[in-house]
């Protein structure tokens, strides 16, 4: 559906139109080629709707190199002075002048005052249609697409500032952002909804401990990043989201209208957003991806620095913090040992090796 500036553009170059019509009528009042009060009208609404109706048509090829309708309308009024330099309108005035001398009781400054109210009524819906399609592209267009222009500051712009990423308030007291922007691993502009903000503000008014140092946290997370230089975070108001939604619907939507990615830890708006066509950032992923694999048979050196759940165990840990459990290593508690690993297991806190002593 259009938007209401859409619409609203399209009202006022109806009545440009209709004007012109209304103008064309009474300027030949009294004359040999008289045009009803109706005829003008109808004329004006059928030029009007000819354009509207090849507006429309352009939906799928709008330039998004226009960021403003004002930059818009300029363009198209500089079409249509262009076009005025060629003088079409003579052409129409050289017709109209023959067939008004060619009537009887038509003098010379009745001709001239016609055809001068005439060429400019064809002049100014030129101008009015032209500008109308150059500002209706324009509003249907992203600033960043002033590359038809300029196209070495947009491949510049694209490498340096990426695609937008939307943050939802679990990424947000995640902490983690930061570092990961810092570290190169995350580019473009960090997006936070004003809800996300609202959401956060709320848990860190929350009675339960736990939730308001979350929140606490993600705040104060979410003041650093705007006070770095090396970050761009902007708080969005969401003003064209629909408010009737949840949340995570309201989420989903202004990352789909900013053509952004989407940062979160939460599991089941990941796999809903990529079910949405999003793409999706999670941290937790990449701390995955970035976790050192240990294949069963595999030696490592380990570190003993507790005992086990049963006497005979001894307790190390891999640098990214895997657990590793190794049997009958009880007495080697505070020694660096080669381990081997003999199995693994899954858990809901991550995953647990099991080792035995190399060469035992």
């Amino acid at each position: 559906m259009a938007p209401a500036s859409v619409n609203v553009a399209r009202l006022i170059y109806l009545l440009v139109c209709e004007s012109a019509g209304v103008a064309i009528a009474l300027s030949t009042k009294g004359t040999p080629v008289e045009v009803s009060m109706t005829s003008g009208l109808i004329a004006g609404l059928v030029v009007g709707g000819f354009f509207i109706w090849v507006e429309s048509l352009m939906k799928g090829f709008s330039l998004r190199g226009f960021s403003t309708a004002t930059f818009g309308l300029l363009v198209g009024m500089f079409c249509a002075w262009l076009i005025t330099r060629v003088d079409i309108s003579a052409l129409v005035s050289l017709a109209l002048r023959y067939r008004l001398l060619a009537q009887d009781g038509v003098d010379d400054v009745a001709a001239e005052s016609l055809i001068s109210t005439a060429t400019f009524a064809i002049q100014t819906i030129l101008y009015a249609s032209l500008g109308f399609l150059g500002a209706v592209l324009a509003l249907r267009s992203s600033r960043d697409d002033f590359a038809f222009i300029l196209p070495y500051v947009r491949f510049r712009q694209d490498s340096s500032t990426g695609q937008p990423v939307v943050l939802d308030a679990e990424a947000v007291m995640d902490g983690r952002v930061p570092g990961v922007v810092r570290a190169g691993f995350l580019h473009g502009r960090l997006v936070v909804p004003r809800f996300v903000l609202d959401e956060i503000q709320v848990l860190a008014n929350s009675p339960t401990p736990a939730k308001r140092q979350r929140a606490e946290r993600g705040l104060a997370c979410l003041e650093q990043m705007r006070a770095s230089r090396d970050m761009q975070v902007n708080i969005e108001d969401a003003s064209a989201v629909s408010g009737d939604e949840t949340i995570h619907g309201r989420l989903l939507q202004m990352a789909q209208l900013l053509g952004a990615r989407l940062l979160s830890t939460d599991e089941n708006l990941c796999k809903v957003a990529k079910l949405r066509g999003l793409e999706v950032l999670n941290l937790d992923d990449l701390l995955d991806a970035l976790r050192p694999s240990v294949a069963v048979g595999e030696k490592v050196r380990l570190a003993l620095v507790r005992g086990g759940k049963d006497d005979h165990q001894g307790v190390g840990y891999l640098p990214d913090g895997t657990m590793i459990v190794v049997n009958h290593a009880s007495p080697k508690i505070g020694t660096t040992q080669d381990v081997v690993v003999i199995s693994t297991l899954q858990t809901s806190g991550g995953q647990i090796l099991f080792a035995e002593l190399a060469g035992a």
